[in-house]
C-alpha cells in the first residue's frame, strides 16, 4: 500500500490566504505602518504611478529625504508585490505593472535631490538568449541603480557572443542573467564557458523562474541569486573582496 506524506508536499500557493484573503488584504497585512510611506507601497501594489508620486512628494514634503525613501518605502512597497506573487497570490502582469511605478518612483526620487550617488561599479544585466521575459531583469537592474552601480543593460534575448563582447568592453565587477524558460537557461553554460576561455573570472549571477542553485553551481563563474534583491548585496561583497566561492558561501543554501 502506497501512503503518502501529506506533510512533506510542498505547496506553492499560500491555499489558506488564498481562500481568506483577497489580494488586496493580503497586501494590507504586509505595508509598513509608517503612515508616509504606506501610501507609496499600496501605490506601488495598485501599480498607480501618479499615486506612488503623490506619496513621494508628501514624504519629501514631510522631510524626509529623497534618496533614503527608494530603499525605505519603494523598495518596501515592490517587496510586498513579490511576496505575493511567490505565493501564487498575484501573477506577473500585476508584478510588471507595480515595477513600472517603482521605477517612476526612482526616478522622480532622483530628480528631487542634489545628491548624486557615486557610481560604485559597472554591472551588466541581460536576459538569457530566447528568452523574451525582461521583468526580473528590469528589477534587477533597477536595484542595482537604486544602489549606487552603473548599469549596462543589455536587454533582453541576448546572445551569449554578444554578452562576451560586452564584458569585454565595459569590464564589469559582476554579471547578471535572468531566464523565466526552462528551455533558455542553458545559454548561461555557454556565456560562461566563453567568458572562461576568454580568461575572465567575474562572478556571473543568475536568477527567475526557470533557474535553480544546483543548474548554477553546474558552471564555474556561477552564483544563484534567489531574489533580486540578492543582486545589490552580491556586487557590494564582491566590492568587499569576495570571489565566486565567497559568494557561493554567502547566497547558497548549503
Amino acid at each position: 500500500m502506497l501512503i503518502v506524506d501529506k506533510e512533506g508536499i510542498l505547496i506553492r500557493y499560500n491555499v489558506k490566504m488564498e481562500k481568506s484573503m483577497t489580494p488586496e488584504e493580503a497586501a494590507a497585512e504586509l505595508y509598513p505602518k509608517e503612515e508616509l510611506y504606506k501610501p507609496i507601497a499600496e501605490a506601488i501594489f495598485e501599480g498607480e504611478e501618479d499615486d506612488v508620486i503623490e506619496g513621494l512628494e508628501a514624504a519629501i514634503a514631510a522631510g524626509k529625504d529623497p534618496i533614503a525613501l527608494i530603499d525605505d518605502a519603494l523598495m518596501v512597497g515592490m517587496k510586498v508585490v513579490t511576496d505575493l506573487y511567490d505565493q501564487g497570490v498575484i501573477f506577473l502582469p500585476n508584478v510588471m505593472m507595480s515595477a513600472d511605478a517603482m521605477l517612476e518612483g526612482i526616478e522622480f526620487c532622483k530628480s528631487q535631490s542634489t545628491e548624486t550617488p557615486v557610481q560604485k561599479g559597472k554591472v551588466i544585466c541581460m536576459v538569457a538568449e530566447g528568452d523574451v521575459h525582461d521583468i526580473g531583469k528590469s528589477i534587477v537592474a533597477a536595484l542595482l541603480r537604486a544602489n549606487g552601480y552603473e548599469v549596462i543593460d543589455l536587454g533582453r534575448d541576448v546572445p551569449s557572443a554578444e554578452a562576451l563582447a560586452a564584458v569585454k568592453e565595459h569590464k564589469p565587477l559582476m554579471m547578471t542573467g535572468t531566464a523565466l524558460m526552462t528551455t533558455t537557461m542553458y545559454a548561461f553554460k555557454e556565456v560562461n564557458d566563453l567568458l572562461v576561455e576568454s580568461g575572465i573570472t567575474m562572478p556571473f549571477a543568475c536568477g527567475g523562474g526557470a533557474v535553480n542553485q544546483d543548474f548554477v553551481s553546474t558552471y564555474s563563474l556561477g552564483v544563484y541569486g534567489e531574489e533580486a534583491a540578492d543582486a545589490p548585496k552580491m556586487a557590494d561583497a564582491i566590492l568587499a573582496g569576495a570571489d565566486v566561492a565567497a559568494l557561493r558561501a554567502k547566497f547558497h543554501n548549503h
